[in-house]
Order: structure tokens, then C-alpha cells, then sequence
């Protein structure tokens, strides 16, 4: 086997089909030959594999351009395999002279009554070994493979005569890909001898799973990069997930920078048994990377994100009070859609909204509802006493905890935070007082005596 190190200038390429929005099996093809040719000072070509017509669309490559520059991936060339017929055309025209392939009349698969000619490789039958950097030396007999066909008509190739044609005219050195694609090899070979064409190195990675074993699809689109995007999850989180999804840097470390995964990067780290794609682990390096933002940077995200939930369901926003939530949401998310749903689901509506109270509520079980009126008098009384600099978490608690002890902690304290809240569960009440506000917190408690004294 070849090491990484006597590797020089390699020449790689991303050769995605636009039939689909760009799938997290794309961006993990395109970061492994990124980190391959970046540890080894090579070049990297995008390739835009567009002959499949009737399945490949605009938008679908757009996509795909911009899902993988999201994720901070670049390239040095691009092509379009639409746009080299004429390279295609002259290699089909070549092997026709050759006699090395042959033009056939056949039955048309869309219309069996009808023929079409499409042009056939003359199969030698030949044993062909070749060596895969990740799964050692691979023997076929290709004999079973036939005349196969590599084009519709001398101007229309299919995928294995266009990707060998471009891949030798690129000068693609090495073949990064997926273990699915091991069956095309022999065939892509055939072709690449009949043209007289250098064999490139090869790399067939395991491909990722699903949790259950099942295959990924493209065309789900629980697993397009787009998705994950709109989910708020970081780039940085998706690509090292990727990285690590089947092989095991040297290090052993579970985070890695970008530049870390360069220098890291080998293929023989690569495992030959397919791991699992799982979201919730996904989800867990999310977490990670939320943690490890600057303060400032964290909070300017979450704010964006929340000012926008809070509007949809028709909120007043308070950019004080959402500053105020920030530490709160800083423990309780994954990912940004996190706080969408915790928004989306109302449990963040009290911080922006006095609650409705049911007055019959406001007292806790063992007190009357003259003695919650009381209590709430002197709570009333005592946070208004609480200057702004003492206004936190602590100092309301400090202020009132003295007298919550001698009184009965539930009696006081229950209808404090049923009287911020409105509900029988939430955070405790010198934390929402602390969120929502002096000036708030007074009204509230206001509230709840007018509501106990109309009973």
C-alpha cells in the first residue's frame, strides 16, 4: 500500500450527480477528498456529473454548490460533464476506429417496438486486479460484464465512458468514492485500457448508514445538508461528525478544527465496516460547538432566532428580557431549532407575556386565600425595595428568603410563582423575576391580589 507521505500533488475531484439535493453522503464524499488532497498539497476538482437528462436539474446543482461552500469546502477547477460532449464524443469516435467498440441496433427500453443504436465496448474477458487503498487488492473477471454499453450514440455517453474520458482529461490521480462504486471499477477500466489511459489509485470508503442499517437516500430529505442547515446546526459540527463517521484520527480525539483534520487525515485510518449515521450523536456535536462559541457570537444567534419565533407567535419582543433568557437557552438547546420549538411550544410565552390566572390557583394548598394575599403584599412590598443593581437571581432571593422560611416557604413562594408564571410547573420564581424584570414582576404580583380579592 501507498503511504499518504510519498504521495505527490494528488489530483482529486467531487463528482456529485445534480438528480437530488446535495445528501450528507455527498458532503462526506467531498470532505474526504478535500482532507486527502489538502494533507497532501494536491488539487481539487468539482465535477458537475450531469448525464442523467431527464433527473438532473438547475436547482438541484445549485444546491449542492452551496450546501458544500456552507459547509467551508472550495475547489481549485470546475466542470460540467454536459459541457464536454465534444471531449466524449472524439473518445467514442476513437474506439470506433479502434475496433474496440462497436455500434449495435437494438430495442428502444422506452419504446420496445422501436430500435435505437447505441455503442457497445468490446469486452476482451480479461481477469483484472486492482489495488483499493482501503480494501487492498480486488480481482474480477469481467467476462461476466459483456459487450456493455458506454453511449447512447457517438455524441450521448453514459456515466463510465464520460467519467473515464474526464478523469483522465483532468488527470484525477486519485479515486476517492463510495463502496458502491466498486462494481463500476472493472468496467471503468476496461474502458480506461481501450483508450490507453493511466489506471488511477483507488479509495472505496464504507458508505454511511441509517441507526437501523438501512441505506441513505438523497431523495429523503431528513438527510440533505439544506435540512440540517434550516435546523440550525453549525457547519463546524456537521463537518468533524463527518470526518469521524468511519474513521479514527490518529489522535483519537472526538473534536477536531478543520486544520486538525488535515493534518490528521489518512486514509488507512479509513474503517471497512459502515457506521452509522445517527442525528441525535450529530446532535450531541452540535452542543459541543454551541458551547465552545464566544458568549457574544452565542448570543447574537440565539437572539436572532428568538426575536423571530417570539414574532410568529405574535409576542411583543423584549430585547431586554431575551438577553436575560440567553443563559437559560445556552443549557437547554442542541441545535437553534431547539429554541424554535421551545418558542413553538409556549413555554417561553411567559417571559414575554403576563400570564392569565386562575385565582382559585394563586394560594398553595394549605393557605387561604386571604394569607396568599398577605404574603403577596409582602413580597410586593420587598421587591420594590430591591434596588436595579441588587435585581438579580440571588438578590431577590436574598430579600426574600428570610421571610419565606419563617412563613412557610410553599405559602410564600408558591403564589409568587404561580402569580409570575400562571402555571403549577416552572422555573423558580426569583429566576423569572430575575428575566422578566422589576417592572414586570411588581404588575404581576399586582395582578394576582386583584384577582384573589375580586373571589
Amino acid at each position: 500500500m501507498i503511504a499518504d507521505t510519498e504521495i505527490k500533488s494528488p489530483r482529486v475531484r467531487f463528482p456529485p450527480s445534480p438528480t437530488g439535493y446535495c445528501h450528507v453522503g455527498t458532503a462526506r464524499m467531498a470532505l474526504l477528498n478535500y482532507l486527502f488532497a489538502k494533507k497532501n498539497h494536491g488539487a481539487i476538482i468539482m465535477r458537475i456529473e450531469d448525464t442523467d437528462r431527464e433527473r438532473s436539474t438547475k436547482e438541484y446543482e445549485e444546491d449542492i454548490i452551496e450546501s458544500l461552500h456552507w459547509l467551508g469546502l472550495s475547489w481549485d477547477e470546475f466542470f460540467r460533464q454536459s459541457e464536454r460532449t465534444e471531449a466524449h464524443a472524439l473518445a467514442i469516435s476513437k474506439l470506433l476506429d479502434a475496433n474496440m467498440a462497436y455500434i449495435s441496433r437494438e430495442p428502444s427500453k422506452k419504446e420496445p417496438r422501436k430500435s435505437v443504436e447505441v455503442v457497445r465496448l468490446r469486452n476482451p474477458g480479461t481477469t483484472i486486479t486492482f489495488h483499493d487503498f482501503v480494501r487492498g487488492d480486488i480481482t474480477v473477471d469481467t467476462s461476466d460484464l459483456g459487450d456493455f454499453v458506454i453511449a447512447r450514440s457517438v455524441r450521448d455517453p453514459l456515466y463510465h465512458l464520460a467519467v473515464v474520458v474526464d478523469d483522465a482529461d483532468m488527470r484525477i490521480s486519485h479515486i476517492i468514492r463510495g463502496e458502491d462504486h466498486i462494481s463500476n471499477t472493472p468496467r471503468q477500466i476496461l474502458i480506461q485500457e481501450a483508450l490507453g489511459y493511466a489506471r488511477p489509485v483507488y479509495a472505496h470508503y464504507p458508505l454511511s448508514v441509517a441507526t437501523d442499517r438501512s441505506k441513505l437516500s438523497k431523495r429523503r430529505g431528513d438527510v440533505a445538508v439544506r435540512d440540517f442547515r434550516a435546523k440550525g446546526f453549525l457547519p463546524a459540527a456537521i463537518l468533524n461528525y463527518l470526518a469521524i463517521l468511519g474513521w479514527t484520527p490518529p489522535s483519537q480525539s472526538e473534536f477536531l478544527s478543520f486544520d486538525q483534520m488535515i493534518t490528521e487525515f489518512d486514509l488507512s485510518g479509513i474503517h471497512k465496516s459502515a457506521a452509522a449515521f445517527d442525528t441525535e450523536k450529530l446532535r450531541w456535536y452540535n452542543r459541543h460547538y454551541l458551547h465552545e462559541m464566544k458568549a457574544d457570537d452565542f448570543a447574537s444567534g440565539a437572539l436572532q432566532v428568538l426575536e423571530k419565533a417570539i414574532g410568529e407567535r405574535s409576542l411583543s419582543w423584549n430585547g431586554a428580557v431575551g438577553k436575560a433568557l440567553v443563559p437559560l437557552i445556552h443549557e437547554r438547546i442542541y441545535v437553534w431549532d431547539d429554541l424554535r420549538e421551545l418558542v413553538s411550544s409556549g413555554e417561553l410565552d411567559l417571559f414575554f407575556a403576563d400570564p392569565s390566572l386562575q385565582p382559585t390557583l394563586i394560594p398553595d394548598k394549605k393557605s387561604t386565600p386571604a394569607e396568599a394575599v398577605r404574603h403577596l403584599q409582602h413580597t410586593f412590598a420587598v421587591c420594590k425595595a430591591v434596588d436595579a443593581v441588587k435585581w438579580t437571581e440571588e438578590g431577590i432571593k436574598s430579600a426574600l428568603w428570610e421571610y419565606a422560611t419563617a412563613e412557610g416557604r410553599g405559602a410564600v413562594l408558591w403564589p409568587l410563582r404561580y402569580a409570575l408564571s400562571g402555571r403549577d410547573k416552572s422555573p423558580d420564581p426569583f429566576a423569572i423575576s430575575a428575566i422578566i424584570g422589576k417592572e414586570a414582576t411588581l404588575r404581576r404580583v399586582t395582578s394576582a391580589i386583584t384577582a384573589l380579592k375580586s373571589v
